[in-house]
């Protein structure tokens, strides 16, 4: 169990080096230009909204509680962490999603020695129903649990139990995130990749630690997407018997 923890940190490792190769950068650069784009856009949005609600909020305030200015940008700072974390992540990877899936392919191709021609845009624009259909199940796989197990963190006592298990269930998520793009390449059911990764729990949970720690780096995200979508196509192949 272990070693199969300890295996997980290296297959992003791994990734990483690998999406620095030729003829994979495309799929790395037109989706990391879309979410800085996104990115940016939300935290704009999120510090204009904020600063015009503290500059109707603070001449109210009495003078003795002016310190509350200085107080609430660090806890805005913190919550706003937090939401771009659970909300960026979902619509980043949505959009990234058609780019992300040829990604997996092509290092899957690498990988078992396979060679195909470039993607058309074509190609591109036909996968992308696909892919936004898979996201979408993926989505609807998340939120109720997520929503869940935020709501028993509102519960005194059971929300010491259920804190832990809201970022446990955040490690795991990682992994299916990105586990799934070659899953769906290959034409595996998203039902039938969560069984496998039960069957793998502890490595699926070393692969998804590293990645839920770089996802809440903000900009560093940007850069474990692809590093997860190439590293969680190899640990896919590698751990995982190939089907007669």
């Amino acid at each position: 169990m272990y070693q199969a923890v300890t295996r997980g940190p290296d297959y992003l490792r791994e990734g990483l080096r690998t999406i620095r190769q030729p003829g994979l950068r495309r799929f790395v650069v037109i989706p990391l230009f879309l979410n800085l784009a996104v990115f940016i856009a939300g935290i704009t949005w999120a510090v204009r909204r904020f600063r015009a609600w503290m500059e109707e909020l603070v001449p109210q305030l009495p003078a003795w509680l002016g310190f509350l200015e200085w107080l609430l940008w660090p806890l805005f700072a913190v919550v706003l962490l937090m939401v771009l974390f659970f909300s960026f992540t979902m619509l980043a990877n949505l959009i990234a999603s058609p780019f992300y899936g040829f990604l997996a392919d092509r290092v899957a191709e690498r990988e078992r020695g396979l060679v195909s021609a470039p993607p058309s845009l074509k190609d591109v624009m036909l996968v992308v129903p696909r892919s936004v259909a898979r996201e979408l199940r993926k989505i609807g796989y998340y939120l109720p649990r997520l929503i869940g197990l935020l709501l028993l963190t509102l519960v005194p006592v059971i929300n010491l139990i259920a804190s832990p298990l809201l970022i446990l269930f955040g490690i795991w998520m990682m992994a299916v995130q990105y586990l799934d793009y070659q899953a769906d390449n290959d034409q595996i059911s998203f039902t039938d990749m969560l069984r496998w990764m039960r069957g793998h729990r502890a490595l699926s949970l070393g692969f998804g630690l590293p990645v839920y720690i770089g996802m809440l780096i903000p900009l560093v995200n940007l850069i474990v997407m692809p590093a997860a979508v190439a590293g969680s196509t190899l640990l896919w192949i590698r751990e995982r018997p190939r089907l007669p």
